[in-house]
C-alpha cells in the first residue's frame, strides 16, 4: 500500500461576510430565511445512519415569534439512547482503524460545505431557531464552526507528529489511540459552532459519539447532521438523539463503555454529571475523560485613565450582542467615579439607537432570549431590581413575551458590589455596574477577584500600563480568557483558545490542541534493535 507523510492545508480564519445592503450574501440569506419559514420540518433522530422517529414530537418555533411553527422533532426515550450507544460501538473498530488522513478529509470537506453551499442554510437555521441576527449567526454558525474544523485537523496532525527521543540502539514511538468506548457530547443552545465542535473534535481523533443537543438548538443541529453525512462521516460515528437529561444520564453514566463527556452548559448540571460519574467509577472499563465549559460572570474592570467612549462601546457590545446569551458576555462592570457620568451618557445614547425585534429584519440589533423559562427568570431579576432602593435602573427594564421573548437591554447601577446581579449568572441582556472610588483601583481588583465563583472571561480597560500590569497579575485566576482594552467576548479559533477555570469548567480550551489531547490515549512503543543475550551487568564483575 502506498504511504506518505501528509501535510494538511494550512488553516486560515474564515473571512466574515458583511451582509451589507445589496450584497450577494444578504440576498441569499434573506431568500433562505423565507424558504425555511415557509415549511415545517419533521426532524428525526440519527442513529447508525438511520432516521429514527418516535412519533412523540416537540414543536420548534422562533424565540422571537412563538406563534410560528418551524417544525417538530422526535423525542428520544431510553431505548433510543441504548440504540445510539450500540450503533456507536458497532462503528468504533472500523472508524478507529481508518487512516487519519481520511478522517481529516471528511472534516475538511464539512468545513468547505459550510463555507459554500450550506452557509446560508446553517446561518438561517441559527437565526430562526436561536434568534441570532445575521452578523451573530455569521460569526458563529459559519466562521467559527469552519475554523473549528480546519484548525482541529491541523492540531490533530501536530499531535500525531509529537514523538519521543530515541537512545542509541532503539526506536521509541507514540501511538495516539482513540479512547476505549464512546464519548457523550452534550451541547448548548447558544452557539451552533459549539454544538458542531463538541462531537466532531472527538470523532476527528477516532472516537465514536452519542450527541445530545439542547432542545432549543435542534433546528440547526439537524442541518449540521446533514452536513456531516454529506461530508462522509460514516454511519454510527456520530449519533444524534433528543432525550431528557435525566434519561440520558441514567443510561449513559451507567454504561461500562462510557469513555468521556464533552460538555458545554451550566455549572450545576456539570457538577451533577461529575458526581454521577464519580459514583459510577467502578462500572467503567477506564477512567472517563471529563471536559466541560460551564458558566461565567464575566467582568469589565475600568481604570480612571480609560477613554469613556471606548468603555461604553465595549460594554454595550460585550453585554448585549446576542442578548447577553454568550458564556463570555459582559455581565458585571466596575467603573471609576471620574468616568461614570460620561460613560453613562455614551451608553444611553447608543442604547437608544438599538432596535429590537425579529432576526428577519436585518436592522434589529437586539432579538429575543431563547425561551420562556429564560424570559421568566430574567424578568424576575429585573423586576426585583426595579423596586430595590439600592439599585438604580439606568436603562431598559421592559419585558414583553406577547409575540416573542423580548427583554430590553437593561443596565443596573448597584450600590453594593455583592448585589445579586453582580454575583449570579443571568445569561441575558442585563448589565450590572458598580461605581467605585477612582482612587481605590487596587482594592476594587480584590472585589472583582472574589465576587464570583466563575473565572471564564474578563477585561481591563486602561491607558495606564502600570494599571494594566497590576490588573493582569491580581486577576490571574479570575479569567481563562483575559482582554486588555477590549470587550470580554469574541474569542477566535486559532487566536484565543477559549475556556476558564474555577466554576467555569476544566479550561480544556476549545479550538486548541490541548482539547484534542483529551480525546486520545497515548501508547508508548519501544523497539530494541539488538537485544542483550546475557543478563549480567558490568558492575557484577569482580575487581
Amino acid at each position: 500500500m502506498p504511504k506518505g507523510i501528509y501535510k494538511v492545508p494550512v488553516p486560515v480564519n474564515e473571512p466574515v461576510k458583511s451582509y451589507a445592503p445589496g450584497s450577494a450574501e444578504r440576498k441569499e440569506l434573506q431568500a433562505m430565511l423565507a424558504h425555511l419559514r415557509a415549511q415545517e420540518l419533521d426532524i428525526p433522530m440519527y442513529i447508525g445512519g438511520q432516521e429514527i422517529r418516535s412519533n412523540v414530537v416537540a414543536r420548534i418555533h422562533p424565540p422571537h415569534d412563538h406563534q410560528h411553527t418551524l417544525g417538530h422533532f422526535h423525542k428520544s426515550d431510553k431505548t433510543h439512547i441504548q440504540q445510539a450507544i450500540d450503533a456507536a460501538l458497532a462503528a468504533k473498530e472500523k472508524w478507529a482503524n481508518l487512516s487519519w488522513e481520511h478522517r481529516a478529509s471528511i472534516f475538511l470537506k464539512a468545513a468547505d460545505l459550510i463555507a459554500g453551499p450550506y452557509r446560508a442554510r446553517l446561518n438561517a437555521a441559527t437565526m430562526l431557531g436561536q434568534s441570532k441576527n445575521a452578523f451573530q449567526a455569521e460569526i458563529d454558525s459559519a466562521c467559527e464552526i469552519i475554523d473549528f474544523l480546519r484548525f482541529n485537523v491541523h492540531f490533530m496532525t501536530e499531535i500525531y507528529a509529537e514523538q519521543p527521543q530515541s537512545a542509541p540502539g532503539m526506536w521509541n514511538r507514540l501511538e495516539w489511540r482513540p479512547l476505549e468506548g464512546f464519548i457523550y457530547a452534550l451541547t448548548p443552545f447558544n452557539f451552533t459552532a459549539i454544538a458542531g465542535n463538541l462531537p466532531t473534535s472527538c470523532a476527528m481523533m477516532g472516537n465514536v459519539v452519542v450527541w445530545k443537543p439542547s432542545n432549543t438548538q435542534v433546528y440547526s443541529a439537524n442541518v449540521l447532521m446533514e452536513i456531516f453525512k454529506k461530508a462522509g462521516v460514516p454511519d454510527g460515528v456520530i449519533n444524534l438523539i433528543y432525550p431528557s437529561g435525566p434519561d440520558a444520564a441514567e443510561v449513559i453514566f451507567n454504561h461500562t463503555d462510557f469513555a468521556g463527556i464533552h460538555f458545554t452548559g451550566s455549572t450545576e448540571v456539570f457538577q451533577n454529571i461529575w458526581q454521577s460519574i464519580g459514583n459510577n467509577i467502578h462500572k467503567y472499563k477506564s477512567y472517563p475523560k471529563i471536559v466541560g465549559e460551564t458558566g461565567g460572570k464575566d467582568f469589565v474592570m475600568v481604570h480612571k485613565s480609560a477613554n469613556a467612549k471606548e468603555v461604553a462601546v465595549a460594554l454595550v457590545r460585550g453585554a448585549f450582542e446576542y442578548q447577553g446569551q454568550k458564556c463570555s458576555a459582559a455581565s458585571r462592570a466596575y467603573i471609576p467615579s471620574n468616568l461614570w457620568e460620561e460613560v453613562k451618557a455614551y451608553m444611553i445614547t447608543d442604547l437608544k439607537t438599538m432596535k429590537m425585534g425579529p432576526t428577519e429584519d436585518f436592522t434589529n440589533f437586539i432579538n429575543a432570549v431563547i425561551d420562556e423559562k429564560s424570559f421568566d427568570k430574567l424578568s424576575k431579576y429585573i423586576n426585583a431590581a426595579k423596586v430595590d432602593k439600592d439599585v438604580e435602573l439606568v436603562y431598559g427594564g421592559t419585558c414583553d413575551k406577547s409575540t416573542g421573548y423580548f427583554i430590553e437591554p437593561t443596565v443596573l447601577r448597584v450600590n453594593n458590589p455583592h448585589y445579586t446581579t453582580m454575583c449570579e449568572e443571568l445569561f441575558g441582556p442585563v448589565l450590572s455596574l458598580y461605581v467605585y472610588d477612582e482612587n481605590k483601583f487596587e482594592e476594587t481588583l480584590d472585589i472583582v477577584d472574589k465576587t464570583s465563583i466563575y473565572a471564564l472571561t474578563g477585561s481591563i480597560i486602561s491607558n495606564d500600563r502600570y494599571a494594566i500590569e497590576l490588573a493582569t497579575k491580581k486577576l490571574v485566576n479570575a479569567a481563562g480568557n483575559f482582554y486588555i482594552n477590549d470587550k470580554p467576548t469574541g474569542a477566535v479559533v486559532g487566536q484565543q483558545p477559549f475556556g476558564g477555570a474555577r466554576g467555569s469548567g476544566t479550561n480544556d480550551k476549545a479550538g486548541a490542541k490541548v482539547n484534542l489531547l483529551r480525546w486520545v490515549s497515548p501508547r508508548t512503543i519501544k523497539e530494541t534493535w539488538v537485544p542483550p543475550t546475557d543478563y549480567r551487568y558490568p558492575f557484577l564483575q569482580a575487581d
